[in-house]
């Protein structure tokens, strides 16, 4: 293993520093041979391990070798809270959340004082979405260290930002935490070395900037040699990963994009951009079992995100499984992140309710969930009055429409739907005036001029213009299959047999696309033009 990593430093700028590590190991190695139960040195061993696996200069597989060494010197000192600590860190970088806080727990046991475990129980419970726990060990870590807790306070800064509960009282104490974690950086040694390795990340700076100068200049196989060449320098850098897979992907070459996005969850396990990547390429490619495997990840690594729960929804309902749909949508809803956000999900849920359940109720009070969140939204008044039709809540499905007018008077859509209403009740009159003012609104509106071409033919017998108005919604839909069916028909009555057998031709071939007429109904209208 040395030699084959020794071979690829000679290739790096930082060579010296990662040699002498690797000269460490190798000196404590010599020592353990000699000496195989002093447990100072299975720390050290176990420390310079930990370091190396760090070191995004190479990749990360030291981990195990660091536990390892950790639980031999436990042997010796089995009431060490350090040790425990240490493998608690290992297993956190190995990303086994629940054993790293099985370990730290043991720290805090051993010794009340460690206020790194204390830190490290936070992180590994903000990992888990857990905030509350997070912000209690974090303040038992600042309890213990008050004057060098830098880390914790900032990582307290960070839960008051994701808090879903706004307010002076959060935005203060969030502008505080920030404040503290400032002025006790200089005490915290931890802190500083996290602040240095941002810092060092600065050295790849001009390299990212020439890639997105290569590809903003279309030389996009330049910026793939680039990134490669800098991941031979330092294959733990995640980012290079990330952003190589962006560029395959832009490229269309998607295979190549999933396998770098894996690549950067394989170095770190929870990291969100890639997995938000390969969603979004799983769904491009319409492999939507991948989608949705990826989506139930993140999920798991954030289960507070209420976009995950609506995508992962989505896909579902595309897939056919509404059930599950809906579950992962009122999932969402309950998230709540903002009003207008939940309120086209709430929407969404009650399209589904209503198309794909038939469970009107329930599409009904998904509505008005998303009318108390958005009460101006004009869909919102548009769906529900969709709905209470359905349920023959006729007065309900007007009410709601009048409410909608006095919002948006010029509301094309809406003035059809109260046309479709009328209609429904048999008041012809009013149906007509609503089609005409629908029309006048929105000179391109296919449906109204359709369903007011029905009107004409069929309660008022007037073929000619029932035409015209079917034409007119072919000319602005010419997808349109029930515009050609109704054609047809008017064309039939007129006599002309084999115009309307090519309507419906027509229209049988739009209809398997759309599917908005039942076949059968148009292979009978065919067969009868010549029966």
């Amino acid at each position: 293993m040395f030699k084959i990593l020794q071979h690829r430093k000679r290739n790096n700028n930082n060579f010296k520093t990662n040699g002498s590590l690797q000269r460490a190991i190798e000196k404590c190695q010599i020592e353990l041979a000699k000496d195989p139960t002093n447990a100072e040195l299975h720390v050290r061993l176990g420390d310079l391990y930990i370091e190396w696996h760090l070191d995004i200069h190479q990749a990360r597989q030291y981990l195990d070798e660091a536990i390892t060494e950790y639980q031999r010197a436990l042997e010796s000192y089995i009431n060490s809270a350090e040790i425990y600590y240490k493998i608690g860190m290992a297993f956190y970088y190995k990303n086994e959340i629940d054993r790293a806080i099985n370990y730290f727990n043991l720290s805090v046991e051993k010794d009340s004082k460690q206020a790194n475990a204390y830190y490290m129980l936070a992180c590994c419970h903000t990992r888990k979405a857990h905030f509350p726990d997070a912000m209690d060990f974090a303040r038992k870590a600042i309890k213990e260290k008050p004057f060098s807790s830098s880390r914790a306070h900032f990582l307290c800064y960070n839960l008051y930002r994701v808090m879903t509960v706004k307010g002076f009282k959060i935005a203060f104490q969030k502008r505080k935490e920030l404040l503290l974690a400032f002025l006790t950086l200089p005490f915290d040694k931890e802190a500083i070395k996290s602040v240095g390795k941002v810092i060092s990340y600065m050295q790849f700076l001009p390299m990212l900037i020439k890639g997105w100068i290569l590809v903003a200049r279309n030389g996009i196989n330049e910026a793939v040699d680039l990134y490669r060449d800098a991941l031979e320098k330092a294959p733990g850098f995640i980012l290079l990963y990330c952003l190589l897979g962006d560029i395959y992907r832009a490229m269309g070459r998607y295979e190549d994009a999933i396998l770098e996005y894996k690549m950067a969850i394989i170095i770190d396990s929870l990291n969100i951009t890639a997995y938000r990547s390969l969603c979004s390429v799983y769904e491009e490619l319409g492999d939507l079992d991948s989608a949705i495997e990826s989506y139930q990840k993140l999920i798991e690594i954030q289960p507070n995100v209420a976009e995950y729960y609506s995508n992962l929804a989505n896909i579902l309902y595309l897939k056919g499984d509404a059930k599950e749909a809906i579950s992962y949508y009122q999932n969402a809803i309950t998230l709540n992140p903002r009003p207008e956000w939940t309120s086209v999900i709430a929407q969404t849920l009650g399209y589904v309710f209503q198309e794909s359940e038939k469970n009107t109720d329930a599409a009904i009070s998904a509505y008005q969930s998303a009318y108390l969140l958005t009460p101006t939204d004009i869909d919102i008044f548009i769906n529900l009055g969709s709905a209470f039709y359905d349920k023959q809540e006729y007065n309900n499905a007007l009410t709601v429409y009048r409410r909608a007018l006095e919002l948006d008077p010029t509301n094309a859509k809406i003035h059809c739907n109260l046309g479709f209403l009328h209609w429904g009740k048999g008041d012809i009159d009013e149906a007509i005036k609503e089609y005409e003012l629908s029309i006048k609104y929105d000179p391109t509106y296919d449906i109204a001029y359709n369903n007011l071409g029905v009107i004409y033919l069929d309660d008022l017998g007037r073929v000619q213009n029932a035409i015209e108005l079917f034409e007119k919604a072919i000319k602005y839909n010419p997808n349109y299959a029930l515009a050609h069916y109704n054609l047809g028909r008017s064309v039939a009555i007129r006599g002309d047999k084999v115009e309307a057998a090519k309507l419906y031709q027509i229209a049988m071939d739009l209809n398997n696309v759309t599917n908005e007429l039942d076949p059968q109904e148009i292979s009978d209208k065919i067969q009868g033009l010549f029966d």
